[in-house]
């Protein structure tokens, strides 16, 4: 994909529990923040694209905000819904069927342990509350498995999630924004190992929306615009690890993640070294250490020392989550994704306050993760 689509306006509602309000309102919320950065109104807008777990029907969405007739499309892709959003509103003004539209994603989560309700897929609520929900067993394995293959200590799990801790008190929108030390995380309860409680993200509430234009008309709207450069979304070639809502023979393979970040490397003519800041999934602390070698960035088992050196920090030369990742803000499954497009594109501005980081950055990656086996990877750049 060629610089000919450009981001002029993003918007969010801060993640986080908001007792009496609906998805659909934090979603009007996080529309009206992006008109207002890209000085453009509700009538503006050719298209939307919009994703929820929550909410049946998106589309919706334009009763609160005006019925103006524009086409709508809803889609769902567990948590690489936003990747799709993004990429289904930029195919549409690639291909010059429109010229300027927007991106939605909005979810308003039950409390619980991790990003679903079990209840969803026909477990017991206790299930989740104490650990025994299949998913957070599955990413409990798949993070000891790579440990013990690679030679990476359960220290460097909670420096992630310190870490990541750290950056949501910097983040005015993120869910938890108080530091959490690494011994705290360490001596946390143990959910499923070697991933305590403070490892992992929690289910809640947000919403976040971007909005998108031919390139060669972005200047009337921003005078820093920011080009979408790749969007790919890639499964698994066999199989499927996850059982909560489907199953599949287990194989080894690789996974969906390393498949997608290769095609979007490839599609923006780029590589990992050209990239200055990153988002990647982190549902749990050993999802971010694994992301980092299957996004290309670093060798699996070169982790441990890069995340001890103070690599991935804001400070560092490879920031990853620098708002605080899921773990700060918990994951609305549908938003979670444009929440990561909010941030890169604040950092490419150079914008994003206390948490900007260093050297005027010209490039951001993120990467999403979805059950039973999809992943997206955006590219971005100025």
């Amino acid at each position: 994909m060629t610089n000919d689509v450009a981001i002029i306006g993003v918007g969010m509602h801060p993640f986080g529990r908001f007792e009496g309000k609906t998805a659909m309102q934090m979603g009007t919320d996080a529309i009206r923040a992006a008109l207002a950065d890209a000085g453009l109104e509700w009538q503006d807008i050719q298209f939307a694209v919009g994703g929820s777990w929550e909410v049946a029907n998106p589309d919706a969405i334009v009763s609160l905000m005006g019925l103006t007739g524009i086409p709508f499309t809803n889609v769902f892709n567990a948590c690489a819904t936003s990747a799709s959003a993004t990429e289904a509103c930029a195919d549409g003004i690639r291909l010059g069927k429109y010229d300027i539209g927007i991106a939605i994603g909005m979810d308003k989560h039950p409390r619980g342990a991790f990003t679903v309700d079990p209840t969803l897929v026909g477990m017991p609520k206790w299930y989740g509350e104490n650990g025994q929900y299949l998913t957070t067993q599955f990413f409990g394995m798949k993070a000891n498995r790579y440990l013990h293959d690679h030679g990476i200590s359960v220290q460097t799990l909670a420096k992630v999630a310190a870490k990541n801790y750290r950056n949501g008190i910097l983040n005015p929108n993120a869910f938890r924004r108080k530091a959490v030390s690494e011994a705290d995380i360490l001596a946390a309860p143990m959910l499923n190992y070697p991933l305590t409680h403070y490892m992992f993200c929690a289910p809640d509430e947000g919403a976040a929306a971007v909005i998108m234009c031919r390139a060669d008309i972005a200047h009337r709207y921003t005078s820093k615009p920011i080009y979408v450069r790749a969007v790919e979304v890639r499964t698994r070639r066999y199989g499927a690890y996850e059982v909560n809502t489907t199953y599949a023979p287990v194989q080894e393979d690789v996974s969906p993640s390393v498949y997608a970040s290769r095609a979007a490397f490839e599609s923006a003519g780029i590589s990992p070294r050209d990239i200055d800041v990153l988002q990647l999934q982190d549902t749990d602390a050993g999802a971010e250490v694994i992301h980092m070698a299957e996004a290309g960035f670093c060798a699996d088992g070169d982790q441990e020392k890069l995340i001890a050196d103070g690599v991935t920090e804001i400070s560092g030369s490879m920031p990853v989550n620098t708002d605080g990742g899921l773990i700060a803000n918990g994951e609305p499954i549908g938003a979670s994704g444009m929440r990561q497009l909010h941030e890169l594109v604040l950092q490419l501005r150079g914008t994003a306050g206390d948490r900007q980081v260093s050297g005027n950055p010209k490039a951001g990656f993120a990467l999403l993760y979805g059950a039973p086996g999809t992943a997206g990877a955006t590219i971005v750049t100025t």
